[in-house]
């Protein structure tokens, strides 16, 4: 079987935990800043795990696990 390749961009996306889940960022914390709340700002820079409907997915873009 040849190697799988892992899609550079998912990999810049999502990190696994030592338990095996995914953990993504949100988005819209990057710019346009001023007219969002602080609440809303902190709640954004906190990551969280990936849903189950799209963690399969997730997981066949990443073949090699943890780096």
């Amino acid at each position: 079987m040849p190697k799988l390749k892992t899609h550079k961009g998912a990999a810049k996306r999502f990190r696994l935990t030592a338990s095996g889940k995914i953990k993504r960022g949100h988005s819209h914390a990057r710019h346009i800043l001023t007219k969002k709340t602080n609440k809303r700002k902190r709640q954004l820079d906190i990551d969280v795990l990936v849903a189950d409907a799209d963690h399969e997915r997730v997981m066949s873009m990443l073949p090699y696990g943890r780096d």
